[in-house]
């Protein structure tokens, strides 16, 4: 399953590929104190399979941030079968929103100057760190070209960041969705995350990854997102069916979601946005998870040709549905309701997220739009080919596409009006 990458990649510049990058402001890094802890707890989710990766806003309901302003939290308690009481996933979730953006809240909010830290320059080093960026730059141009192109209207060093997050996203993604994923294993992960804790400690294996400890070492980029991601991973080795929407949405995160937190630091919130760091976190959030549920509805039929369903198999089942129904694929009116409800949460997700995309810098806002208005499309598709997205696959055509582009620049220039 391909990780829903970043926030401006186009339904097709990368295989299943999408995600989120909003934007704080810059200042130290902070680490996560944490630790390796990962957000689940000592829940470690199994899995079978892959899919896409990358919510809440009116889904999230009771939490208050420090402003005052009132998040609300579904079911941020619930009951196990044996009687315990635990969080739910988007309590879990949004509990991480708020210690990310504990990391930038006492910044400054940025202007169009990022006051990153300035290159250290270490004789025979300077030359080897541009090459390092140009990779990550060509990356980026071959398999996500829309997401490249938004970038361009980045400072230099605010797309080096992004171009550097990206490259490590898309080589995470590969390690269970690539060609030698079949070889890959739970040590293989553990090993890709110690390395990951090299490249936060300056430590940098290849080229690749001195892209991304540079970045992190200007940026106050948390590594827990990181590591979340790489959890999402090992779900994707061992996890194929989803009981309910809380794991459903946990698995989002993790493979989607934390993009979002990764990138918040890069990016820029408006100067003139009177918006909390919280919701500007809460908008990446969501625009992640509305991405990879879109991802995981397109993809239904090829998913079920692998043996995988993520779907909430509780909703299935009140719906009079089964992984049986899914593997026959066949379109029936059942399925059509089932669709509908599906689609109109994902919907939700999508509206939510764009509220927050007005509260974005000027150069940030341009490439989240669009990748929200086209991915926003693909389940109108979806829609258009009655639900049988067995053996259809829904996307944008070209001329789609080019409208939508210059419908989500003139939005962009729409100034922040939330207070």
């Amino acid at each position: 399953m391909s990780v829903a990458l970043l926030w401006v990649v186009s339904p097709c510049d990368v295989s299943n590929g999408t995600g989120f990058l909003v934007s704080v402001r810059e200042g130290n890094r902070i680490f996560d104190s944490s630790g390796r802890r990962n957000l689940a707890c000592n829940e470690r989710i199994k899995r079978g399979g892959g899919k896409q990766r990358w919510s809440f806003g009116s889904c999230l309901g009771g939490a208050q941030t420090g402003s005052g302003r009132k998040f609300s939290v579904r079911s941020a308690i619930v009951a196990t079968p044996a009687g315990e009481m635990m969080m739910s996933s988007e309590q879990m979730v949004y509990d991480v929103v708020l210690r990310q953006a504990a990391l930038v809240k006492r910044q400054l909010r940025s202007t169009d100057e990022l006051d990153v830290k300035k290159d250290i320059p270490i004789p025979g080093t300077l030359g080897l760190l541009s090459e390092a960026y140009d990779r990550c730059s060509e990356v980026c141009a071959e398999y996500a070209k829309t997401f490249y192109l938004g970038t361009m209207l980045m400072t230099p060093e605010r797309r080096k960041a992004i171009w550097a997050i990206y490259v490590w996203c898309r080589r995470t993604d590969e390690l269970v969705d690539g060609p030698n994923a079949s070889h890959i294993t739970p040590a293989a992960l553990d090993r890709w995350e110690d390395r990951l804790e090299d490249v936060f400690s300056g430590r940098p294996f290849d080229m690749l990854d001195a892209a991304l400890s540079d970045t992190v070492s200007k940026f106050p980029v948390d590594i827990q997102p990181f590591r979340d991601m790489i959890e999402g991973m090992r779900m994707d080795l061992r996890k194929s069916r989803y009981r309910n929407f809380d794991e459903l949405y946990l698995y989002c995160y993790y493979v989607a979601g934390t993009v979002g937190l990764m990138s918040v630091p890069i990016m820029g919130i408006a100067p003139e946005s009177k918006a909390t760091t919280e919701s500007v976190y809460n908008a990446a959030l969501a625009l992640g998870i509305a991405n990879q549920l879109t991802n995981i509805l397109r993809d239904v039929g090829e998913d079920a040709r692998r043996g995988r369903v993520y779907l909430p198999q509780d909703e299935l089942a009140q719906a009079g549905l089964s992984d049986e129904d899914i593997f026959s694929g066949r379109v029936t009116d059942k399925w059509r309701i089932f669709m509908k409800k599906q689609i109109q949460r994902a919907r939700k997700f999508f509206d939510e997220a764009e509220k927050g995309v007005t509260e974005l810098s000027a150069a940030s806002r341009w490439p989240v739009l669009a990748s929200l208005l086209l991915y926003r499309r693909i389940l109108d598709e979806i829609e258009a080919n009655d639900y049988n997205n067995f053996t259809k696959r829904a996307y944008v055509s070209k001329p789609k596409k080019l409208i939508a582009l210059p419908i989500a620049y003139a939005k962009s220039l729409v100034p922040s009006t939330r207070t």
